[in-house]
């Protein structure tokens, strides 16, 4: 069985998602439709295609530059049961996956749902909060708004305490 995930695209290298080069997948379908937006494309939830995970991590593999995956959105976490199993397969694949998410950490944490925990397990680190244009900022590494955050998803996991990732 090749379990799919849909899609609004991907970019096979990203130096401006995430630490390294990256590989950056686009999650189709988000319900956040934060006011400014560099993505609106992605917010119809049957838009898209879809693609295999297969598919994905034997492309990433033909790269040998590659450091990581890059989840994007959309947002990730409506589909967390297949970029949960994408994250796996990479991290297997020796991949760092770094997740974006309009959710905060917290809000997270709190979901009952297996499949969200799995993908924030599978997470190194993880961009989290909504965009809000009144906090915009272009100087900001590897995120759109001052509110949100780069988490240290396994140091926050082993001190039970949010820790902020050292690039942010």
């Amino acid at each position: 069985m090749n379990p799919q995930i849909r899609i609004a695209g991907v970019v096979k290298e990203s130096i401006v998602d995430g630490p390294g080069i990256r590989f950056v997948v686009f999650a189709q379908g988000c319900s956040h439709h934060c006011e400014g937006c560099h993505n609106p494309a992605t917010h119809d939830l049957s838009g898209g295609h879809l693609v295999a995970i297969g598919t994905i991590i034997a492309e990433m593999k033909k790269n040998p530059l590659l450091d990581g995956l890059t989840l994007s959105g959309g947002e990730p976490f409506l589909q967390s049961a297949g970029f949960s199993e994408l994250a796996s397969q990479a991290k297997a694949a020796g991949y760092h996956v770094m997740t974006y998410t309009g959710y905060t950490y917290e809000t997270l944490l709190a979901q009952p749902d297996q499949s969200w925990q799995q993908l924030l397990e599978h997470t190194d680190l993880l961009v989290d909060g909504r965009f809000e244009v009144e906090q915009k900022s272009l100087l900001l590494k590897f995120r759109g708004s001052h509110n949100q955050r780069i988490i240290d998803v396994k140091k926050s996991q082993q001190k039970n305490q949010l820790v902020l990732s050292e690039i942010s």
